[in-house]
């Protein structure tokens, strides 16, 4: 199938180059040359930009940062048109973005009048799923769209959700990063108490993992250097997810709370204190890098 592929982050790229890598007809496109760089040298072709990008496909991924950048790449931003004047009536467009379901809601409106299909269809399973291909998608849209996305899916994943109408794949995503972020505050409180009283993070880490504190973190994503050889933590928490990008992220529960007059009180504090952590000067550090706020100095 020929493919467009608009956003080769942390997540889009390996996920690009698993649909590459499955036979597929790949059109990559991202506004960094770095980005377009690395999944040329996998072998994919590179557009000239996401207009390019979306000739002639069946259909379009987008992973992209954000809500506005998402509507922009649709709908057009500043007196610009977006890819609705250039996606062809019946291309299915998949949009794996971490957003607003109201963004998504908007975006698959205006797509859906001119002919094009859309789902929204976040992931979970951070980079590492991303590139083994073993990723969680939570999607949003028609049964129908739905089938048409699964073998696309289904290279890039092993879990498949169907949450709902439009939008109900971005709540899920959103409920879902919420407490992925104040459980990862959690872990770190929990690991940094034990090591100030002298015990080993391995061993802490081992007996939580296995007793009614276990969670994914400490599963697979342990905060603490060394614990883990694959872990963020342990690259001096590089190459993961960021600080910024949870912050953002944990932006978006409130506003879906606001909506239906929902409580979040622990999601609000997490934020507050990843905000804590990024104007401290963490932002670019992958969001474990957070037990740096909870760790005893000498």
């Amino acid at each position: 199938m020929q493919i467009a592929f608009i956003g080769l982050g942390h997540m889009g790229a390996p996920m690009a180059i698993n649909l590459h890598k499955a036979g597929h007809a790949i059109k990559a496109f991202d506004l960094s040359a770095d980005a377009c760089a690395q999944v040329k040298a996998q072998g994919l072709q590179v557009a000239a930009s996401a207009q390019d990008a979306v000739q002639g496909t069946e259909a379009v991924i987008s992973m992209l940062p954000a809500s506005q950048h998402v509507e922009g790449l649709y709908l057009g931003k500043d007196g610009q048109g977006g890819l609705l004047q250039h996606i062809a009536k019946g291309t299915l467009v998949i949009d794996s973005s971490t957003i607003a379901a109201a963004t998504s809601q908007k975006v698959a409106k205006a797509l859906e009048a001119a002919g094009i299909a859309f789902i929204d269809a976040p992931v979970s399973g951070g980079t590492g799923g991303a590139i083994a291909g073993t990723l969680t998608f939570m999607v949003g849209g028609s049964d129908a769209n739905l089938e048409r996305a699964r073998p696309l899916l289904e290279k890039m994943g092993k879990n498949i959700f169907h949450a709902g109408a439009v939008g109900a794949g971005q709540t899920a995503k959103i409920c879902n990063n919420m407490l992925l972020g104040i459980l990862m505050i959690g872990t770190s409180e929990a690991i940094s108490l034990g090591v100030a009283n002298g015990l080993d993070p391995k061993v802490l880490s081992e007996i939580m993992r296995r007793s009614s504190g276990g969670n994914w973190a400490l599963e697979v994503y342990n905060p603490y250097p060394g614990v883990q050889e694959a872990s963020a933590a342990t690259r001096g928490y590089t190459g993961g997810f960021g600080t910024d990008l949870m912050l953002k992220d944990l932006g978006l529960p409130k506003k879906t709370a606001t909506a239906v007059k929902a409580s979040t009180p622990l999601g609000a504090l997490a934020r507050a204190l990843y905000a804590a952590h990024s104007l401290a000067g963490h932002g670019g550090e992958d969001f474990s890098s957070v037990i740096k706020m909870l760790q005893k100095n000498g």
